[in-house]
């Protein structure tokens, strides 16, 4: 076996452990295994040399790399949304600024497609570069993965700001893709058959037609030994590089579009994670590292003209996508639309693809491929530095859960109370002038003249986001929970306490069925007792100090994924139980978490707080 394929793969291992020994965060892995090959390659050391294995496990790493930025795509934030269809979801939109992440990336990015023609004419008029089309392309890039991962860890990626990043990165990947394979074509002599490229958008549509149902049946049939999900995904990203070959288009075409077409077969998070596990653990490094180990630096600075490419391609990846600023200027503040133009110009993965073709068409010396490269590796250093300089979080007050109780008497005014002010915003409602006049005074109660639908609306009862019926009259609280329920509230708490079995039976039924929770004060007593009987720490537990069970939902794009032992606070807090899509699920340490996990934990009352901001923080 070649020793410069054992060099790779212990520089492969090495490299992110030595980012995270000295710390150094702004760098991303991929820029710093090319300087890790610029080392280990002609420019230095020259102690690795490209051979067949490891020629193939480079080509086998971008592929999968074009593969893996296909799934990144996130097809739910090109959907035109329907608008509020509820009264309390319409006077929500009509209260909130509305943000359009997709008009906000389209604007911008056509504002960068303009500017990167702009100074591909510009090269090409003074001499420095004269393939206008090449140029505009690798002007037009922007690096989707690197994109993603800094607007992760800067737990950005569901806010409204990352999401128009995150789009225009999409943009910067896709449509220079597209426009590389018409250019490769066209410079290759094979113009006249451009149409045929289009077959391999109906393969693509024809595999995604016939594995559609596939996920649902999968773990039924799939075993530790067979993989299935993996093998698929294998198939499909070999099956369309080698269409995307035979109609004349660049192989990475079909690498991403397969990409596409596994993530829109909807794989399990399971599946994405294994796949990134062979991609960003075992190929993609190979491509990364054998790009430096390719480039002789040496040679390329002997060249004046190189010398003075370098900067100015630089300035070129910078200065097309700062018009962005404009558009997002609209949506944003001046800082943050500064910064996400900043952010944009990060460009590298699709630069090395792009460069690859180019070299192959030879339509570029080395010296200018290795211009562009370098300033593009300048663009991964330089402008995460510049977005975190620049990048400022909109002055947001934390948002505090609103709970309205109809009805006010002993049980509603205590639990009331004992729901911590930092966190829930409550108001009582009650049409009892006794009852308000003995309570006004302990809690924030409304007196209402009749306590029906109307009413309710009018006094804002059901502009909450929980509303807990705990009015004497069950039947009221019935009637008022269906209306909740038709009005828009998200969380609706019923008290059912018909004294005819069949007609409960009957309203629990349709309360089941509209999504409404429901509750009996008898036999939660009973409960309690046996619980109390059978149990005795449970009444500890629920009631009082430290033991006490917490709630919280996941909410934070940053700990998607995560898991549970790598909680900054696992030692500190115990996690009993975690609800997922209404199932409950046994924790482990390796249990990952996901957006809107329901997790019910114990823990001192003094860190409850921290736990719930840093996992519940919307990034919106």
């Amino acid at each position: 076996m070649d020793f410069s394929l054992v060099l790779v793969t212990l520089a492969a291992f090495a490299t992110p452990m030595i980012l995270s020994r000295f710390k150094i965060g702004i760098l991303p892995t991929s820029v710093a295994e090319i300087i890790v090959g610029i080392i280990l390659g002609k420019s230095a050391l020259d102690i690795v040399h490209t051979g067949p294995l490891l020629s193939y496990a480079s080509t086998f790493g971008v592929l999968l790399l074009m593969f893996l930025s296909g799934m990144e795509i996130d097809f739910s934030l090109f959907k035109k949304s329907a608008g509020p269809q509820t009264p309390l979801a319409k006077k929500k939109a009509n209260q909130e600024p509305v943000v359009s992440p997709l008009k906000a990336a389209v604007g911008a990015y056509i504002l960068a497609t303009v500017t990167a023609v702009i100074l591909a004419l510009v090269f090409h008029v003074t001499g420095l570069f004269s393939d206008i089309g090449l140029a505009t392309i690798l002007f037009m890039t922007v690096s989707l993965g690197i994109v993603i991962s800094l607007l992760k860890e800067n737990e950005l990626l569901s806010r409204p700001f990352g999401q128009a990043i995150l789009l225009f990165a999409v943009l910067g990947e896709v449509v220079p893709m597209l426009l590389l394979t018409l250019y490769s074509s066209l410079v290759a002599g094979d113009g006249a058959s451009i149409w045929l490229i289009s077959i391999l958008f109906i393969v693509a549509a024809f595999l995604f037609r016939k594995f559609r149902s596939f996920f649902t049946f999968f773990d039924t049939i799939n075993k530790s030994t067979t993989q299935l999900d993996i093998r698929l995904a294998i198939f499909v990203i070999i099956m369309l590089v080698w269409m995307a070959e035979k109609v004349g288009a660049e192989n990475i075409l079909g690498a991403f579009v397969a990409g596409i077409v596994f993530k829109l077969l909807q794989p399990a998070e399971d599946t994405e994670q294994r796949l990134d596990s062979i991609g960003y653990g075992f190929l993609i490094p190979f491509f990364f590292i054998m790009t430096g180990v390719k480039l002789d630096i040496p040679a390329l600075l002997t060249s004046p003209t190189t010398l003075v490419l370098i900067p100015l391609f630089f300035l070129a990846y910078v200065l097309a996508k700062l018009p962005a600023y404009l558009a997002l200027r609209k949506y944003f503040s001046s800082k943050n639309a500064l910064a996400g133009s900043f952010l944009a110009s990060t460009t590298i993965t699709l630069v090395l693809a792009t460069l690859t073709v180019a070299e192959e068409l030879k339509v570029v010396t080395a010296q200018q491929s290795g211009a562009f490269l370098l300033a593009g590796l300048l663009t991964c250093i330089i402008s995460p530095l510049l977005f975190n300089k620049l990048y400022r979080p909109e002055p947001t007050d934390k948002k505090k859960t609103k709970v309205h109780f109809i009805g006010a008497n002993l049980v509603t005014i205590s639990a009331a109370q004992q729901l911590s002010q930092s966190w829930y915003e409550v108001d009582l409602y009650t049409d009892s002038q006794k009852n308000y006049t003995t309570y006004d005074s302990e809690a924030n109660v409304h007196l209402l003249t009749r306590m029906d639908k109307a009413t309710a609306i009018a006094s804002g009862a059901f502009d909450t986001d929980i509303l807990v019926l705990g009015h004497v009259n069950f039947d009221i609280n019935y009637q008022l929970a269906l209306a909740a329920k038709e009005y828009g509230v998200e969380r609706v708490i019923a008290r059912l306490d018909n004294p005819d079995p069949v007609i409960n039976s009957q309203q629990e039924a349709e309360c089941e069925k509209q999504g409404i929770e429901y509750y009996s004060s008898f036999d939660t007593r009973v409960g309690m007792m046996r619980s109390m009987i059978e149990s005795p720490s449970i009444m500890q537990i629920l009631t009082s100090g430290d033991a006490r069970l917490y709630e919280l939902t996941v909410n934070n794009a940053k700990f998607d994924g995560l898991e549970l032992y790598k909680l900054p606070f696992i030692e500190e807090i115990t996690i009993s139980r975690i609800f997922r899509n209404h199932k409950s699920i046994a924790p482990h340490g390796s249990t990952r978490i996901q957006l809107g996990d329901h997790i019910v934990f114990s823990g001192s009352r003094e860190l409850v707080s921290q736990v719930r901001a840093t996992l519940e923080k919307l990034n919106e």
